[in-house]
């Protein structure tokens, strides 16, 4: 069936009328990420990376688990990013003695002076703010971990028996230390994949640390400006979801999640013999997510290859566990990482065809 050439003018204005929109949009974004970095260059110096993993994740709607070890502005740098978002930001300290309801909020029972009635009414906790700094979460017994799983995953708390919905956007940020274990309660696997991103802050250059020491000791302390809403932020979620992906990419981000398991037929030797655990179906699915934003950052309509793999190692190195013969021969997961990135075109025979992924994306 031909058709009619006034139909095909409109489907053709409409066409052109969304590329003309999702190009505004990427500006836009473009423009708000921009003003964000410019904000946050005020108070951190350095950290570049890491700051533009942080604004990956938060585009893609991800929480992260930010490594590194005391005095590297961890706290800082997740403060400065809500302010500089106009986003309601808690701190909350993780201790050995605290409670889940600490976080989560509880119910209290309250009398009305006027009538005498008494009822439970519920206060909501730290949790309920846009953005929640989890200060040195391994620092807390698993039960209080635990508090985090159903607010991380689906935006809600429970407290006796009623659901409490948290604010959007909502987005966890956690820090921990690499290098104390007494005292400590590291994170079991289903917490740590509910977190987008493992971030690891790095000790900054001898310039970057000559800046840091002048700033910090002078009597000028910079405010962030807040360059973006909530509401803005949210939007531009959907923009970041809008950014599309080829089959062949989608295929790749897949084989990179299936070529760290172990078991898998595409796994090779060196992943078989110190490899203990993969990654699981969470990987995939972040990586292309974190491909999408950190293509969008940078002005692409499309995911490139190389967004592919800037987010792949954030998204897999907290979600691999090595066994004692790669610790025994000094084998990091890092190296496992590089390993896998270098080696997955060899791999994507053993995959789904590329026309069954463009099926699947067109439906």
């Amino acid at each position: 069936m031909v058709q009619p050439e006034e139909d095909k003018a409109a489907d053709d204005s409409g066409a052109a009328g969304e590329r003309s929109h999702d190009k505004e949009a990427l500006e836009a974004l473009s423009r708000h990420v921009e003003r964000i970095k410019n904000e946050l260059a005020q108070t951190i110096v350095g950290q570049q990376e890491v700051i533009e993993q942080l604004l990956v994740a938060l585009l893609a709607g991800g929480h992260v688990l930010l490594v590194g070890v005391p005095g590297l502005a961890k706290t800082l740098l997740v403060s400065s990013l809500a302010r500089s978002m106009d986003l309601t930001f808690h701190r909350i300290q993780f201790t050995p003695d605290l409670m889940p309801p600490d976080i989560t909020g509880t119910e209290v029972l309250q009398e009305d002076r006027s009538t005498g009635a008494r009822e439970f009414r519920f206060i909501p906790g730290p949790i309920f703010a846009n953005v929640v700094l989890a200060d040195e979460i391994n620092r807390t017994p698993p039960k209080t971990q635990a508090a985090l799983l159903e607010a991380m995953q689906e935006h809600q708390v429970t407290a006796a028996g009623r659901r409490h919905d948290l604010p959007s956007p909502f987005f966890v940020l956690a820090t921990q230390n690499p290098i104390e274990q007494e005292g400590t309660y590291p994170l079991p696997e289903a917490q740590l994949d509910r977190f987008m991103f493992n971030v690891l802050v790095d000790y900054p250059d001898q310039a970057e640390e000559v800046e840091i020491v002048l700033r910090t000791t002078s009597d000028h302390v910079h405010q962030p400006q807040s360059t973006v809403s909530g509401e803005e932020l949210l939007q531009l979620a959907g923009v970041v979801r809008r950014i599309a992906i080829t089959p062949a990419l989608a295929l790749t981000a897949t084989q990179i999640a299936r070529l760290t398991r172990p078991r898998d037929a595409a796994a090779d030797d060196l992943v078989r013999q110190y490899v203990r655990w993969g990654a699981g179906p969470r990987a995939s699915q972040y990586i292309v997510l974190g491909a999408k934003a950190r293509a969008a950052m940078h002005g692409s309509p499309v995911v490139r290859r190389e967004d592919i793999e800037a987010v792949a190692p954030p998204v897999l190195r907290h979600r691999m566990r090595l066994n004692f013969q790669a610790e025994a021969a000094g084998i990091s997961v890092e190296e496992v990482i590089q390993h896998v990135l270098s080696n997955v075109d060899r791999s994507l025979e053993s995959g789904p065809t590329s026309e069954q992924l463009a099926k699947v994306l067109r439906s």
